[in-house]
Parts: structure tokens; sequence; C-alpha cells
């Protein structure tokens, strides 16, 4: 009797989940009005009477989980008079319980501030009926993002998807453009000077070169431990795999194409290839692997999180290191930027970051949902994350914040008008006070904003100025596969591509890196990746690389 009770209520309570699921996905009663009829000038800021949006957003494990505790958002409630309850998930924790919050169909937020969505999150999520368009929204609520897309129109373009909707608020930072721009190059190697000088040392310029002077940091340890009052063992080379990643020490090797962050490059007659199924980049990580049997690697760098490979940096015991900025593990002082190595042909090459050529862009940044309360008033309030100066500290930080460190200072450009001016960080971290300060989301950072409403950082300045001369003269490769927005069919074909054949690509490479075999498994492994369907995947990304350039014409 019991069990036959238990199987009614179940019964029951599915079919009222069944009703329940699709009276929210038909959106009869809470779908949000994607072009509502509110006049641009009731949502002027700030509003005469308090209101209240709802957003899921996320932040580092060691910042506040608490956004409303930031100055920024303080200063934003006191400027809109918009009040934000906000539901924070730990970042590394963000993807699962996005996700699960979006499966809450009758419980949505009004949005996602930092969505964190790639192209096939949004338009299943659109299909769906969990977010909205926006295209209407932006037009009639969002002056400054409209500015942004009237001087840059690529980047409207860039954030439409094949149906002609806007699915998203886009994150854009520029800091040069093309060749010249910071995000050209991702992860730089850098080499220790202060050691090279001790020794008596030039800085490595070939891939022998290099392999010499970490011998040499290896068999001075000691010494090294001794003059410069390191503590713990010295560390030739160390990195993250397939994060914080060495594969720019490839690029001399076979065709000089190395390896990228997605494993994609294009060929200057326009061919889209897989990086890691070249002959160069089999070269270059049997090249690797010999630098671990020669005990020249930190044995930790296929294992370690980011805190222990700072940690370690920060007690002054690397050779090489790799990382966006070395004041992020070390310090400016001691280290420079290891250039474009030649391998054993003499070839040099710099491989740029796909999808650079337009500067920093995060397609899938912020997000409206259809449980959505007043999507003008959110529309507005998302806007001013574009006004320039509340785009930069955004990004990086703000000023005038008691007893902690401050990324700016309010000054005065050559106008007369308020600039903010970044401050020097002296020994602090830069990544760790801009993720204390900074709430990221939707923004845009344009060139000409330079010496106008915001300096450039100090460190982005040291960076891009010492990439110039490192490097830009090493970037012979005339494309990068650019930031193209495919249909949902492709987004969905890609994506389960994507999961088999990458996982396997870095699988494979951490393998062969440490333990070696790439000799004996290679014809193996390019079966297995043919297997997967890559010929296949390399045929949709062709397809989108081609649109792409006659887009162009």
């Amino acid at each position: 009797m019991k069990k036959k009770i238990r199987s009614i209520l179940a019964a029951a309570l599915a079919l009222t989940a069944v009703f329940s699921l699709a009276g929210c996905s038909g959106r009869d009663i809470t779908a949000a009005d994607s072009n509502p009829d509110t006049p641009a000038e009731a949502v002027a800021f700030p509003l005469k009477e308090k209101a209240e949006l709802s957003f899921i957003t996320n932040a580092p494990a060691r910042t506040t989980q608490e956004p409303n505790e930031k100055v920024i958002f303080q200063r934003l409630e006191e400027q809109t008079n918009v009040h934000i309850d906000w539901t924070c998930f730990v970042a590394d924790q963000f993807a699962d319980k996005k996700n699960l919050a979006l499966a809450q169909f009758g419980n949505l937020p009004d949005g996602l501030f930092v969505a964190g969505m790639n192209d096939y999150d949004l338009l299943r999520y659109a299909k769906q009926g969990i977010i909205i368009p926006l295209e209407h929204l932006i037009d009639k609520y969002m002056p400054n993002l409209q500015a942004v897309f009237e001087a840059y129109p690529e980047y409207r373009v860039m954030s439409t998807a094949p149906d002609g909707h806007i699915y998203s608020f886009p994150w854009i930072e520029q800091l040069g453009e093309g060749k010249e721009a910071i995000q050209a190059i991702g992860n730089i190697p850098y080499i220790n000077k202060k050691w090279l000088d001790f020794l008596g040392l030039p800085v490595p310029q070939t891939t022998e070169e290099l392999e010499q002077t970490l011998i040499a940091f290896r068999d001075n340890g000691e010494k090294l431990s001794q003059e410069f009052q390191i503590e713990g063992d010295v560390i030739p080379m160390s990195f993250i795999m397939n994060n914080q990643d060495p594969a720019i020490l490839i690029n001399g090797f076979g065709e000089g194409y190395g390896d990228t962050g997605d494993h994609f490059a294009v060929t200057d007659e326009g061919k889209v290839i897989y990086t890691a199924v070249q002959e160069g980049y089999r070269e270059g990580i049997q090249w690797m692997h010999h630098l671990v049997e020669e005990n020249l690697v930190d044995p930790e760098a296929f294992t370690q999180d980011w805190a222990n490979y700072v940690a370690k940096g920060k007690n002054h015991r690397y050779g090489v290191c790799f990382t966006w900025d070395i004041a992020n593990l070390d310090n400016y002082e001691d280290y420079v930027m290891l250039p474009a190595l030649a391998g054993p042909e003499g070839l040099v090459n710099v491989t740029r970051q796909n999808g650079s050529e337009t500067s920093g862009f995060d397609r899938g940044r912020c997000v409206l949902t259809t449980s959505c309360r007043d999507t003008a008033l959110a529309a507005a309030w998302i806007d001013q994350m574009y006004a320039p100066m509340q785009s930069a500290q955004n990004n990086w930080g703000t000023y005038g914040e008691e007893g902690k460190a401050n990324i700016f200072e309010m000054g005065e450009n050559a106008e007369g008008q308020p600039m903010l001016k970044h401050m020097a960080l002296g020994n602090n971290s830069p990544v760790e006070v801009r993720e204390n300060q900074s709430v990221n989301g939707p923004l845009a950072i344009l060139n000409e904003y330079y010496g106008v409403y915001v300096t450039q950082p100090d460190d982005a300045k040291w960076r891009l100025d010492n990439m110039h001369e490192t490097y830009l003269k090493d970037m012979k490769s005339k494309y990068v596969y650019p930031n193209v927005f495919m249909s949902m069919e492709d987004t969905n074909l890609v994506s389960q591509y994507d999961t088999d054949i990458k996982k396997y690509a870095e699988q494979m490479k951490a393998s062969w890196v440490l333990n070696g075999g790439i000799e004996e498994e290679w014809d193996a492994y390019l079966e297995k990746m043919d297997a997967y369907g890559l010929q296949d995947y390399l045929a949709i990304k062709q397809k989108y690389f081609d649109a792409f350039q006659a887009d162009l014409k």
C-alpha cells in the first residue's frame, strides 16, 4: 500500500513539473519584454525612486563574495538609485552553479553580469527561452554601447548571432591593435636576467642556447641560492602545462606554428590547421621532453595549481617561467622577456593568439533572462558599464578606497578634465589588487580613451613596450583565426569535437613532455584525432574563416 502511495505521489509531482516547465518555456506569463515601450527618459539616472535588479555573478575565492561590499558597486548605487540583489558564486565553481541556476525556469534572476557563456551557451539558452534578444534594448536605452558600435562596427557584427539577434553584452579591451595588440601573445616566457648576469651568460637566442642556459642554472643552483638568498631549490624552468603553457618555445621547430591556446592556426595561404598534429609540434614536444630528462623542468609543472606556482615565484626560485605579467610571479627588475627562439634549422616565428586581431573581446559577458522584470531599466543600468571612466574601473579597479591598495587616483588630463591615473602598485601583485577592487562584467575600453579618460596601466605599458621590442619583428604570420559566431548546428558540432579533440591533444601533450613516447605513438595519435572528427572540425572552421575574409572585402 505504501509503495502504491509513493508511486502516485511521484507521478503527481512529475506531472506538476511538466506543466510548470511547459509554462515557463512557452513564456506566456514570465517572458521578458525585449522591445518595451518605456520611454528612455523614464530610466534616466538617478531614478526618482529606488529600484532593484537581480544578477548572478562570480568572484575569485580570495576576494569578497558580497559584490555590494565593493566601492564600485556602492558608487553605482548612489549614482543610479538602483540596488542590485546579487547571487555570487566562487569563480572556480561558477560553471556548474550557473547551469543549475539557469535550470530553475521559474526562479531566474534578471540577468547574469559575468555570464561566462560561450557561443553554444548563448544559442542554446536563447533557443530554450532562458535568455532574450537585446538589439532593440541596445538601440533604445544604451547610448554608451551604441557609441562603441558606431566607432567600431565590427563589434556589433561580432556580437550578432547568425539568426540576426544579439543575445549578450560584450567585454571589449583595446590596447594596441593587430600585431601590436597586447593580446597578440598570451603567456610570455620570462628569464631571470639577474641569474644570467651573475653567471656571465647572454640572453638565449636559440633553443640550443636556452638548453645550455637551463643547464647552467641547474648546475649552479647552490651558488645562485647563496648569492641571492633563495628559499628552496633553484628551479631552472617552471610552468603550468596546458595553462601557463611553454608552447611558445617550440615555434622554431618544423613549419613554425608551435602551438596556440585553442591549437588552431592559419597558414599564409589561408588554410586553417590544427597545430597539435603538425610535424613541427611533434619535434618541439620531443625536445621539451629532453629538457625534462635533463632535470631542467619543475617536476610539479604538470600538476601544480596557480597558488603553488605563484608561491615558488615569490620565493624567487625560477630561472624561466611563463605568465601574462611577471609581476604576478616575481618582479620586473629581475626578469626580461625571452625572445622568440630560433629552432634547429634557424627558423624564428611567433604565432599570435587567435581572436586577437580586433583586441580583447568576450562575446558572452552579460545576458538578460526571460524573467527580467524591467528590461528597459536593466539595459539602461548595464549601459552605465560602457561609460569610459566606468569601464576602466570595472576592468581594473577604482580610486579613493581607504585602507586598501587602489588601482587609480583621480587626476586631470591635458585638457583639465577628470582622468583616472594608474598608481604604482609597489610589490603588490597586479592581478590580486585588481581582483580586490574590479567588478569585471560588460565594458569597453578603446584605444582613444588613453590619455583622455584613463592612463595606460604601468604594467600593461611595460608589457606592450617590451612585447613590441622583443617579438614584433618575429610575428610573421599573416592571419589569426578570427572571433566568428557560428550557427547553432555548427556551434554544437564544434563543441562536441572540441570536447574530444582538445582534451585528447592536451592529455597527450602533457604525457609526452613528461614521459616521452611521441615518436612511437605519433601515428596512432593522428589516427585517433581523425577518428574523433578532426577533418570535419577543420572543415567547419575553414568555412567560417573564408566567410569572415569575404566580409572584409
